[in-house]
């Protein structure tokens, strides 16, 4: 069988440039011929020292007519290619594509300019559909000042909801959380964070913290009482380990509380609060702030450091 890659995509979108980049890796310096069939020419061309150095080859096939099982058996005997990368035109409908016998799809992946996606996807929605419906992994890139993501990964899951969805800016990938991701329902009237909850809370709230003011949470923590801290404030939080035993942190912000002085550094308690976006000194500026609807004594939970593993 013959291993079979398939990037695809409309013009533009960034398939030679996730092509390119991975000729580039160490990882992808293997052994044998790797022949890239090119479906349409964009504006990026590949670099002659980059195919010699990968061992690559192009060629291009320009009429949809053209791509038969016969013409791709006749470039296979042609190069004999220990595999091969299919860059596929985005306006050629994907379902009408056929491989010879023996090719063997391993990954498929598609590329979404998303400064145009809203463009394609009112006015090409059945192409985009066929497009991405096999894709294991689509990835969004030029979302630069994009602020409605989440609708962008909704409305390509309800095609394929299996697939892994990427967002990449100028800087890179997009480690943003969306709501539909979120391991709690925020429309809820309390979010009763559980220890993954919690700490996609923690971390959500940093860079989202809209999302959460005025909301009331509810969650099982340790109690830190900082020195420095003015009466009736106390750190609710967790221990947590993003990697090693060695990466501990604990995650907490202020909470206001009237009886605060009555805790105990370091015992358990059950905190319901409502999040508020304030200046705090600690911060540097504004950040969540926590004020107390009921704190009470709890029992330490099974696992007292949380895991981001």
């Amino acid at each position: 069988m013959k291993a079979v890659y398939i990037i695809n995509g409309f013009l533009e979108s960034g398939k030679t440039e996730f092509i390119t980049y991975t000729l580039a890796q160490p990882y992808f310096q293997m052994r044998g011929k790797t022949l890239i069939l090119l479906c349409e020419e964009g504006e990026v061309e590949y670099d002659a020292g980059l195919l010699k150095k990968s061992n690559s080859i192009v060629e291009l096939i320009e009429e949809e007519a053209d791509f038969t099982p016969n013409h791709l058996i006749e470039l296979e005997k042609k190069h004999r290619p220990e595999r091969i990368i299919i860059e596929y035109n985005g306006m050629w409908n994907f379902k009408n594509m056929k491989l010879p016998w023996h090719w063997k799809v391993e990954q498929q992946i598609t590329t979404i300019d998303g400064s145009t996606f809203p463009m394609y996807y009112t006015n090409m929605r059945s192409l985009l559909a066929e497009m991405i419906r096999k894709s294991e992994m689509i990835i969004f890139n030029r979302c630069d000042g994009i602020q409605d993501l989440s609708s962008y990964k909704r409305n390509v899951k309800a095609v394929n909801p299996k697939a892994e969805v990427i967002f990449e800016d100028s800087n890179g990938e997009i480690n943003q959380i969306m709501e539909d991701d979120l391991p709690y329902d925020l429309k809820a009237e309390v979010l009763k964070l559980d220890d993954y909850g919690y700490g996609i809370w923690y971390l959500d709230s940093m860079e989202n913290l809209e999302r959460y003011i005025g909301r009331t949470v509810e969650f099982t923590a340790m109690v830190l009482l900082p020195e420095s801290f003015p009466k009736g404030h106390f750190v609710p939080g967790r221990m947590a380990m993003t990697c090693c035993a060695d990466d501990m942190a604990f995650l907490g912000y202020v909470c206001e509380y009237a009886d605060a002085e009555s805790l105990t550094q370091k015992e358990w308690v059950k905190v319901r609060a409502k999040v508020a976006k304030e200046y705090w000194e600690d911060y540097h500026g504004e950040g969540p702030v926590l004020h107390a609807v009921s704190v009470e004594k709890a029992k330490a939970p099974k696992n007292e450091v949380i895991s981001f593993n």
